[in-house]
């Protein structure tokens, strides 16, 4: 006992926390059966794989409200736990296209998606065929030819009959010739395809976002060989091989593109609960996860066991924690708000509604504390190296923070911390890809934990049977650790490292 209380009193002084009662106590209420209890219900079947807007993810939220109210804590929308945010979905409900009065049919003959096609009818009496449409040091297929305002005609691949360029976004793929051809004034882009006819639906249904979509696209278009062939003045169908030895310029024929497309207006919910701090309660300290995940694909259900079902249970079992230890007398100085997030999997359209539209003022908030995916084991840990946790963000915006995460390791986790995804020249920019990246744009000190991707990562096989929960009672009960000394720090954090963070 009395290595203990003298452990506990060298962590307060160097970490500048008021002396209170031994956060391990409480930190034993986070247990592998209550995190399993917990994740089969939020992964589980009756949740519909907790797509953002639809049922599955209200069932989510309202489970996750029922636990916070069975804790004690308060809501963190006024009178509500739930803080409701609109979204807006694009979709396409039927398209058609015409060459010279010749009806086509959609995914046989040509596929649009919701973003690529304009709406209402459009007209066009001639197309500028320019063969592979590449225009960079090696080749112009644009020379002496004028595609302002105009229908663009462009086979894929390139000369040469390679058909998969190495760069997705090179000036051979089909993202750089769509774009080639917009730089250039075209109204639109015709992608002539031998993937036809299409064994998959083209997508209908457009991503959501926080804004009404105002403007048309300039169309962008995959076409069969058939619809290119009318285009180009043929009866017979060409090859893309043969419409390759053809003359670039324009060719005169009537295309139809006729779209009828509508904006759904969608809701979606952040749900969040507060312990309301002591001494210092006009100051926050947030522990986040985000609890949507991708729902029902081709009749398959997405379950997010570890995405991020294990993040989400993690915050629940960590609030349960901060409560127990308030029922001792043990509260936080600062007020702990624990929010799951919906949205992410659509663009961390939660947290970014949330940090243009704070409930608790930012400047206030000493940091968050992000869990997304802490129930795997990624393939670089095997074996005997399974205690670790990749640790991101704790070397930005304040120095104060990898100090405390060291140190509270050190003393009640002893797990590997592994930071390599803090290096900003790693491909994989994971500081960017979740929830804690909105808290850190307005200057919010952020952790994120993080256990790594693996083979089942946005795959309806990542379920609840496949999660290691001895190790996710580890790292949960290690963010729970991070954030008691976070809370009850005489000062807050400091904000002394420059926000300088590339565009995502």
């Amino acid at each position: 006992m009395r290595i203990i209380v003298l452990s506990a009193f060298l962590l307060s002084t160097t970490m500048g926390i008021a002396q209170k009662g031994d956060p391990a106590t409480y930190a034993k209420t986070i247990t592998m059966g209550d995190l399993k209890k917990h994740l089969t219900i939020v992964a589980g079947p009756e949740m519909e794989g907790r797509e953002t807007a639809m049922e599955g993810q209200r069932k989510a939220a309202a489970y996750l409200e029922a636990e916070y109210k069975r804790m004690g804590l308060k809501p963190g929308n006024g009178s509500s736990y739930q803080a409701n945010f609109p979204l807006y979905q694009l979709e396409l409900l039927s398209s058609k296209i015409s060459v010279n009065g010749q009806p086509f049919t959609a995914d046989k003959d040509y596929a649009a998606s919701v973003s690529m096609i304009a709406n209402g009818t459009n007209t066009y009496n001639e197309v500028v065929f320019v063969g592979y449409g590449i225009s960079d040091s090696s080749r112009n297929d644009y020379a002496n030819l004028d595609v302002k305002g105009k229908i663009v005609l462009v086979l894929e691949g390139t000369p040469g009959g390679n058909s998969g360029p190495a760069n997705p976004r090179g000036a051979g793929s089909v993202f750089g010739k769509m774009n080639t051809a917009r730089t250039k004034g075209a109204a639109g882009v015709l992608v002539v395809s031998k993937n036809f006819p299409k064994t998959t639906p083209s997508q209908t249904k457009g991503g959501m976002s926080l804004t009404k979509p105002t403007t048309e696209p300039a169309a962008g278009i995959s076409v069969n060989e058939e619809i290119a062939s009318a285009l180009l003045g043929r009866t017979a169908k060409l090859s893309i091989d043969q419409m390759a030895q053809l003359n670039k310029g324009i060719y005169r024929s009537e295309l139809k593109i006729i779209a009828d497309k509508k904006v759904n207006d969608l809701e979606s919910s952040n749900v969040i609960a507060v312990l309301p701090g002591t001494d210092k309660a006009d100051e926050y300290v947030f522990v986040t996860s985000h609890y949507d995940h991708e729902g029902i694909i081709n009749g398959e259900i997405y379950y997010g066991a570890d995405d991020d079902g294990s993040g989400t249970v993690s915050v629940l079992e960590i609030a349960e924690a901060f409560v127990a230890a308030k029922k001792k007398g043990d509260g936080p100085r600062r007020t702990m708000v624990f929010m799951n997030v919906s949205g992410e999997e659509k663009g961390l359209l939660g947290s970014r509604y949330y940090s243009e539209h704070p409930i608790f003022p930012l400047d206030k908030t000493t940091v968050d504390l992000n869990i997304d995916m802490v129930g795997r084991i990624d393939p670089t840990y095997k074996g005997d190296s399974m205690n670790y946790v990749y640790v991101i963000g704790d070397d930005k915006l304040s120095s104060d923070l990898a100090p405390i995460t060291n140190e509270v390791n050190k003393k009640y986790s002893n797990m590997e911390l592994d930071r390599r995804f803090n290096d900003p020249k790693d491909p994989n920019r994971f500081y960017y890809r979740s929830d804690h990246y909105n808290f850190a744009a307005k200057g919010v000190p952020v952790i994120f934990y993080f256990n790594g991707t693996h083979r089942d990562y946005h795959r309806p096989t990542d379920t609840v049977e496949k999660i290691n929960f001895d190790v996710m009672e580890k790292r949960a009960r290690l963010i729970y650790h991070t954030a008691w000394v976070i809370a009850n720090k005489d000062t807050m954090l400091k904000r002394d490292i420059p926000l300088n963070m590339p565009p995502r």
